[in-house]
C-alpha cells in the first residue's frame, strides 16, 4: 500500500523508531519501509519516540520522501518578501525557510522574477494538495496593511513594489502603510519585487499615500538645466532641440518631460548661458564656461547629484491620485 504523503507538504507525523541517521517518522501505511527518515541534520531540536513532530516533506537526491523541521517562515495565507533561488521551465522556486524552495508556477507571476530577485509571495495549498507561492498578494496587503495617519507630506519611505495597474504601482512600506507612485513620478521602469524610496506628496482619504521618486521642483530644474549643459558641452555648444521638439524626441533623449525641458531651458536663458535659434538650442560664451566647470568639478567628484535625475512634480489631490484598489 503507497504511502498518502507527498512532497512540499506540512505534516505532523509519530516518531516510530531513532537510528544513528535520525529519527524515523510513521508514513500512514503500517509499513516500514514506507517510514520517513527524520535525519539529524534536519532536526531544529530533540525528538524521542513517540513525539509529535510538524515537519517539511520533500524528497531527498535519491527520490525519497524525508522530512525536516525546518518549517516555512510564512504561514498559509500570509505573505512574505522572499528570493528567487531556482528556475525550470514551469515556473520558479523561492525561498521560504524550508530546506526545499516552494514552487511558484508561470499563472502565479506577475512579470518573470530573476534568479536572486526578491518578490512579494503569498502562502498557499495548489490543488495537489503541496505548497505553493503566489505573486497575487494585493487582498492580503490590504488585509495587512494599516492606515498612513501618521504620514507626513515630504516625508520619505521605503518599500518594494507589489502590484501594477495602468496609472502607476503599488508597494507597502515597514509601517504598512500602502503607497502608490503614479507612473509620471518614477524616475526609471520599475520592476515587480523592486525595491525603492520615494517621497510622500499626498495623503489620500482611503488611508494611503501618494508618493513621487522625482525631487521636488527646485531641486530638478537645477538638475535638469545640469544635464542640458553637459549634453551641449559634449557636442560643441549646440543641439538640435528646443521648445519647438516632440515630447517624444525630449524624453528619450535626456529622460525627462518636454515641460521639464522648457523650465530648465528657460532658466538657462533667464541665466543668459543659453540661446534658440531656428530649432536649436546654443550655449553663449556665459554658458561655456559654466559648462566648464560643471564638467570639471564631476570629474573631480565634486557633483552632488549625477545627471539624468529628471522633472519633479508635487502630486497632489488631482489626476495623478490613483483611486482604484490595489
Amino acid at each position: 500500500m503507497a504511502t498518502q504523503l507527498s512532497e512540499n507538504t506540512l505534516a505532523t507525523l509519530k516518531v516510530l523508531r531513532q537510528s544513528d541517521q535520525g529519527s524515523f517518522l510513521d508514513g500512514g501505511t503500517g509499513n516500514t519501509n514506507d517510514d520517513i527518515l527524520l535525519h539529524k541534520d534536519q532536526q531544529t531540536a530533540p525528538v524521542k519516540i513517540g513525539d509529535e513532530v510538524p515537519v517539511f516533506l520533500y524528497k531527498d537526491p535519491k527520490g525519497r520522501l524525508t522530512a525536516s523541521m525546518r518549517l516555512p517562515a510564512i504561514k498559509e495565507g500570509q505573505i512574505g518578501y522572499v528570493e528567487v533561488i531556482n528556475k525550470t521551465q514551469f515556473g520558479v522556486f523561492v525561498e521560504v525557510g524550508t530546506e526545499r524552495g516552494i514552487f511558484m508556477p508561470h499563472a502565479e507571476m506577475r512579470g518573470r522574477p530573476q534568479l536572486g530577485e526578491k518578490v512579494w509571495v503569498r502562502l498557499y495549498t495548489d490543488k495537489s494538495g503541496r505548497l505553493a507561492v503566489s505573486m497575487d498578494v494585493d487582498d492580503a496587503m490590504r488585509r495587512a496593511s494599516k492606515p498612513a495617519t501618521e504620514a507626513q507630506v515630504g516625508q520619505m519611505v521605503r518599500g518594494a513594489i507589489y502590484n501594477f495597474t495602468s496609472d502607476g504601482a503599488f508597494f507597502i512600506t515597514p509601517e504598512r502603510w500602502i503607497a502608490f507612485i503614479h507612473n509620471s513620478e518614477m524616475t526609471h521602469h520599475l520592476k515587480v519585487g523592486e525595491l525603492i524610496d520615494a517621497r510622500v506628496t499626498y495623503k489620500r482619504d482611503d488611508g494611503r499615500v501618494n508618493v513621487s521618486m522625482r525631487p521636488v521642483k527646485e531641486t530638478a530644474l537645477t538638475i535638469d538645466g545640469e544635464v542640458l549643459l553637459e549634453y551641449l558641452y559634449q557636442r560643441n555648444g549646440r543641439m538640435p532641440y528646443s521648445d519647438k521638439s516632440s515630447s517624444d524626441i525630449i524624453k528619450a533623449k535626456f529622460g525627462f518631460s518636454k515641460a521639464a525641458f522648457k523650465r530648465a531651458v528657460g532658466h538657462l536663458m533667464k541665466e543668459g548661458k543659453v540661446i534658440q535659434e531656428e530649432g536649436w538650442t546654443l550655449l553663449t560664451e556665459t554658458g561655456k564656461t559654466a559648462a566648464e566647470e560643471l564638467v570639471k568639478s564631476k570629474t573631480n567628484g565634486d557633483a552632488p547629484q549625477s545627471a539624468g535625475v529628471t522633472e519633479a512634480s508635487d502630486t497632489g489631490k488631482g489626476a495623478k491620485e490613483d483611486t482604484r484598489k490595489a
